[in-house]
C-alpha cells in the first residue's frame, strides 16, 4: 500500500515537473514564431543567408578570411537553407533555440528549487523582451544561449552531490560543441568554476570539471587563434561606459522600464538569499558580463548579444525571489490554508508574469517591426528594384553593402555592377573582388547617372574609407556628381547621383584621355580583395 502511494506521488511530481518545463517552453516557441516573418533582413542575418547558400567548400574558404568565430553556425544553416531559402527558415533555428533556453531554464528552477519556480522562471525568461529579440535574429547567439543552459543544467547534480558516471564528459562535450558556435562561452566556464567553489565541493569533483573544462578549451582554442587573426572584424566595438552597462541590466531584466523593471530588480536581490538556486544563478548573471566588461576596457569585445546565455541567471533568481515572498506569506496563515494558498500562489505568479508581458507587448510590436533593426534590405532593394533603369551603374560604398544586392538580386537586376570583377563566392570573399582604383575612375569618368548603395554615415561625412577603391569611389561621386534622390533605411542610403553640368561636359574628354594614358602609365595596382567587416 506504501509502495503503490509512494508510485502515485512519484508520478504526480513527474507530471507536475512536465509542466513546469512544457508550459515555458511551448510560450516562448509562440512568442518566437508570432511576426517572425517581418518582410526584409538586416546586414548580419544577409551575411548569414549569403553564406549559408554557398557550398561547403565555399564557406570553408570564406572563413579563412572572415567569420571563423561562425564557421559551425554556417555550415549548420547551409543544412537549414537546403529545405527551403528563405527568411523565415533561417530565423527557425534561433527560434527553437530559444524555446530550448526557456526549457532549460525551468528545468534548473525545478531542480534547483521546486517546480513552481521552475515554471516561474522559464515564463519569465520566454517574456524577457531582449529574449525574444535574439529569437528572431538569424544568428547563433540564441542557439549558444540553449548550450550554455544545458551545460549548467549537467553541472547540477555535480554542485547537490549527485554525480552520474559519465556525466563530466557529457558536460565538456556539450560546453566544447557550444563554445565552436561562439567562443565566448569560455566565460561561462569562469561562472561554473564560481558555483563549484561557492558549493565548497570535493577535490574530486574539481578533477572531474577541470577535465571537461580543459577538453572545451582544447577544442576551442584553434577557433581563438584564427579569430584573433580577424580581430579586425569587431573594431568597430567601443569600451562600455556605465550607460552600457545600466543598458545591459534593463535589458537582462523582464521589463527595461517602469515597474516591472523595478519589481524585477528587488525579486532578483530577494532570490540571491535562496542558496541552493544562487549559487548556480548568480556567477551566471554576473560573472561573463563583468569580465567581458573588464576586459573590453583595455580591447573592446562587448556586445549583450555575447553574453546573452548569462540572462539566464536573472529569472532563476527573480522566480526564488518570488518564492521566498509566497513562502514568508503563507506561513502568515492559518495552518489549514496552506496547501490551497501554495497553489493559489502558484497561480499568481503565473498571471503576474502575464500581467509583465502585457505591459511589454508595445516593445514586442515594436521589435518585429523591420524599421527596428540597424537596417531593411528588402525596402532598399524594393526601391532599387522601382528607380534603376536597366544597365544604370551601381556603385556600393563600401563594397561590404553589396550585400543589399546579394541578398535581394532581383530588385538589382536591371543594374550593372560597375566595379565587380568577380564574385564572392568564386573568390572566396563574402562581397567579391573589385577593380583598380585606376580603372573605376576609367569607368566613372563617362557616366552621367549613378546609383550608389552606402554607408549612410559615409556619404558628406568627411570619413574616408580605409580601402583605396572605396576611396576613389567616394572622392569622385563626391567632387563630380549631385545627389538627386535619396532613400535611407537606417545605416544604407540608396541615392542617385547625376554629373553636375560643368564635369558633363568635359566627361567625354576625360574619359577618353584616360583610356588613351593607359599604355604609358604605371602598372595597376592588382585587384583589391574585398572583406565586409562582419560583426560578431
Amino acid at each position: 500500500m506504501l509502495i503503490e502511494v509512494a508510485g502515485r506521488a512519484n508520478r504526480r511530481r513527474m507530471r507536475t515537473e512536465v509542466v513546469a518545463v512544457a508550459v515555458p517552453t511551448a510560450v516562448m516557441l509562440a512568442i518566437g514564431l508570432w511576426g517572425l516573418d517581418r518582410g526584409g533582413m538586416w546586414g548580419d542575418e544577409g551575411v548569414t543567408f549569403l553564406v549559408g547558400r554557398r557550398s561547403v567548400p565555399q564557406i570553408w574558404q570564406l572563413l579563412h578570411g572572415m567569420d571563423a568565430v561562425h564557421g559551425l553556425y554556417y555550415l549548420a544553416i547551409h543544412v537549414v537553407l537546403a529545405v527551403h531559402p528563405g527568411e523565415v527558415v533561417l530565423r527557425l533555428p534561433s527560434v527553437f533555440g530559444a524555446a530550448a533556453t526557456a526549457g532549460l531554464v525551468a528545468a534548473l528552477g525545478v531542480r534547483l528549487a521546486r517546480p513552481r519556480v521552475g515554471l516561474w522562471a522559464g515564463l519569465i525568461y520566454a517574456i524577457t523582451p531582449l529574449t525574444g529579440h535574439y529569437a528572431q535574429e538569424g544568428r547563433s547567439y540564441a542557439i549558444v544561449s540553449a548550450g550554455v543552459a544545458g551545460a549548467t543544467l549537467l553541472l547540477v547534480p555535480v554542485v547537490q552531490g549527485r554525480p552520474r558516471p559519465g556525466w563530466w564528459w557529457r558536460y565538456g562535450g556539450l560546453l566544447a560543441l557550444t563554445s565552436l558556435l561562439h567562443e565566448l562561452v569560455v566565460l561561462a566556464l569562469c561562472a561554473h568554476a564560481a558555483t563549484l567553489a561557492l558549493a565548497r565541493v570535493p577535490r574530486a569533483v574539481w578533477r572531474g570539471w577541470l577535465r571537461a573544462a580543459g577538453l572545451a578549451g582544447v577544442v576551442v582554442l584553434p577557433l581563438v587563434w584564427v579569430s584573433q587573426r580577424q580581430s579586425g572584424q569587431v573594431s568597430w566595438l567601443v569600451a562600455p561606459d556605465g550607460a552600457k552597462v545600466e543598458q545591459l541590466v534593463r535589458d537582462f531584466a523582464a521589463g527595461p522600464t517602469d515597474a516591472v523593471f523595478w519589481v524585477s530588480v528587488a525579486l532578483v536581490a530577494v532570490g540571491v538569499t535562496a542558496r541552493r538556486t544562487a549559487v548556480v544563478a548568480l556567477p551566471l548573471l554576473v560573472l561573463p558580463p563583468a569580465i567581458l566588461i573588464s576586459v573590453s576596457q583595455y580591447r573592446p569585445l562587448f556586445h549583450e548579444r555575447y553574453v546573452l546565455y548569462a540572462l539566464a541567471g536573472a529569472p532563476l533568481l527573480a522566480a526564488a525571489g518570488t518564492d521566498r515572498v509566497f513562502v514568508l506569506l503563507a506561513r502568515l496563515q492559518p495552518n489549514g490554508l496552506r496547501l490551497r494558498y501554495g497553489r493559489l500562489g502558484t497561480l499568481t505568479g503565473v498571471l503576474a508574469v502575464t500581467a509583465a508581458f502585457v505591459q511589454c507587448l508595445p516593445l514586442y510590436r515594436q521589435d518585429r517591426s523591420p524599421a527596428h533593426r540597424p537596417e531593411n534590405l528588402a525596402a532598399v532593394a524594393a526601391v532599387a528594384a522601382r528607380d534603376i533603369r536597366p544597365g544604370d551603374p551601381v556603385l556600393y560604398l563600401p563594397s561590404s553593402w553589396r550585400l543589399t544586392a546579394l541578398t535581394y538580386p532581383k530588385g538589382f537586376r536591371e543594374a550593372r555592377d560597375i566595379a565587380l570583377t568577380e564574385s564572392g563566392p568564386r573568390s572566396g570573399t563574402l562581397s567579391g573582388l573589385e577593380t583598380t582604383p585606376e580603372e573605376l575612375r576609367r569607368k566613372l569618368a563617362g557616366l552621367k547617372r549613378l546609383w550608389v548603395v552606402a554607408d549612410s554615415k559615409m556619404l558628406n561625412s568627411g570619413r574616408r574609407p580605409g580601402n583605396p577603391t572605396d576611396r576613389v569611389k567616394l572622392a569622385v561621386v563626391e567632387e563630380q556628381f549631385t545627389a538627386r534622390g535619396k532613400y535611407v533605411s537606417g545605416r544604407v542610403a540608396f541615392c542617385l547621383y547625376v554629373r553636375r553640368p560643368a564635369q558633363a561636359a568635359a566627361a567625354p574628354q576625360a574619359a577618353h584621355g584616360t583610356a588613351g594614358s593607359g599604355a604609358g602609365s604605371a602598372t595597376p595596382a592588382p585587384t583589391t580583395r574585398q572583406q565586409r567587416p562582419a560583426r560578431w
